[in-house]
């Protein structure tokens, strides 16, 4: 019997792609998410919620930056046949709840909101199907100055957190003037669907593979260290030069926008993301955003199936160790753009849309390398003991008088005795311990034991006698004078 009822338990394991949170993760990413909350509050965007669960069909067929349509959710079926999905993002959710309420909000809507999402994807090294987003978004408006209002929102925030100017940037460009380059070059229309996206990706890889790769990419192809060929795009030198030339880093913003006027003065679209560009860049000058903070980048390729117009990337410019003393380089912690085509999916009428969504878990992975989360400003509990059981009524007022000072306490309510409570109490990171026995008790006296101090004299003790010498960890005190003794030994923690 006592084998197959060995044999009938569930094994205790996390589902793979997910991961258990701690406390003290949890205290930081709450402090992270104030601060951002704060920020966005500060623009006067208002909060707004979402359910984790939609319709299927109101997610739509696409994940945002996937070419992978109708995969990467995680869906059911309801009792009524509907298909029901985890949300992928917060737009989406979004985009129905605007298009559902549209005549109760005001135009623009500006809001912000916060949660965890799901992707049914391959897990790997840092790659979670669970995962929290912080969003902020415009629905409503047109005008580019939404886009660059995103974009100041965005570097505000990086700011606020404690990073420092010079160590993020965020950047910009237009998928209009990618469509024109894709246009100027000759990969455009649906039969060079697949050299436009050789072209695209190649583009994105500036970073990684420098100029010189990409021009690989863009013409026959590359061959890498390891020796795998990739194919190129097959582009002729003129088609390669105005990409080379489009994507010189050396250019400040305005020598950046007057080239795109040049290389795609017969290009509609093309000009129309020039302009929102030029529009933007006069609005980030305007408000005292220099390249140092906002830059505009033609290497920033996001969404190809998803966003319409300007673009932007979050990336934190800093290198950093981890743990292990490996050397850590962030990249990107956020990024957006416009959305013009969601919304309308609902709704016969255009409904254009701008935002910009935070990676919560990569962003505070790397504030926490930077020394900027904070997590161990919240003590651990004062433990009051239990000496006598028949006396836990009085454990009990003690724990209350110290939690109606502000002081986190809780009485031990386990069923161990006292080295069983010490050493429950040295596991929570307790910074003391109250004791009242009957000796004290008769006395009127309750004992502190600093639980830190203790250890710190115990380490270096090498005799009873001396240990019995050093008492400075472990004071008695009269029982009125319990709050005011507590105050004062955490005041040295």
């Amino acid at each position: 019997m006592a084998s197959s009822d060995k044999q009938n338990r569930p094994k205790a394991r996390l589902a793979k792609g997910f991961r258990d949170v701690d406390a003290n993760e949890i205290r930081g990413l709450k402090r992270m998410l104030r601060i951002i909350e704060g920020v966005y509050e500060n623009y006067g965007f208002e909060p707004v919620e979402q359910p984790f669960i939609e319709y299927t069909e109101a997610l739509g067929k696409f994940l945002p930056d996937q070419d992978r349509p109708n995969e990467g959710v995680f869906s059911f079926q309801d009792d009524d046949e509907q298909w029901l999905s985890l949300r992928y993002d917060l737009t989406a959710p979004l985009a129905r709840y605007v298009a559902e309420n549209q005549q109760f909000l005001p135009t623009p809507f500006r809001s912000y909101r916060q949660g965890w999402v799901f992707r049914n994807e391959k897990p790997g090294p840092g790659r979670y199907r669970q995962f929290m987003q912080f969003d902020a978004d415009t629905v409503g408006s047109a005008s580019p100055a939404a886009d660059a209002e995103v974009c100041m929102m965005a570097a505000d925030t990086m700011e606020a957190l404690g990073i420092p100017r010079g160590q993020y940037v965020v950047k910009v460009f237009n998928r209009k003037v990618l469509d024109g380059i894709m246009e100027t070059v000759g990969v455009s229309g649906q039969e060079n669907a697949g050299r436009r996206l050789i072209v695209l990706r190649a583009i994105d890889k500036l970073d990684r593979l420098g100029m010189r790769g990409v021009e690989q990419l863009l013409g026959e192809g590359r061959k890498d260290e390891s020796g795998d060929f990739t194919k190129g795009a097959n582009l002729n030198a003129a088609g390669i030069e105005i990409i080379r030339e489009l994507l010189d880093p050396n250019k400040d913003s305005d020598d950046a926008i007057a080239s795109i006027d040049l290389r795609l003065r017969d290009s509609k679209i093309g000009q129309e993301g020039r302009m929102e560009l030029e529009e933007m860049s006069k609005l980030f000058k305007s408000a005292g955003y220099l390249s140092d903070r906002i830059r505009l980048d033609p290497s920033v390729v996001r969404g190809l199936e998803y966003y319409t117009g300007p673009v932007f990337e979050c990336e934190l410019l800093m290198d950093a160790k981890d743990e292990k003393g490996n050397l850590v380089r962030f990249g990107s912690v956020g990024g957006g753009g416009r959305y013009d085509g969601l919304v309308s999916r609902f709704i016969s009428q255009a409904v254009p849309a701008t935002g910009f969504s935070i990676g919560v878990s990569r962003l505070y992975s790397a504030l926490k390398l930077l020394g900027q989360t904070q997590t161990a400003e919240t003590l651990a509990p004062v433990v009051v003991l239990v000496m006598d059981k028949e006396r836990q009524g009085d454990y009990q007022q003690m724990v209350q008088q110290l939690r109606t000072a502000g002081i986190r306490a809780e009485m031990y309510v386990g069923t161990g005795k006292i080295p069983a409570q010490m050493k429950y109490a040295d596991k929570r990171g307790s910074p003391l311990v109250v004791i009242q026995g009957g000796d004290e008790k008769a006395k009127g006296e309750v004992t502190l034991k600093d639980l830190a101090l203790g250890s710190q004299l115990a380490s270096g003790v090498e005799s009873r006698e001396e240990y019995a010498s050093q008492r400075l960890a472990q004071v008695s005190v009269p029982e009125a004078d319990l709050v005011s003794a507590v105050k004062k030994m955490l005041e040295r923690k």
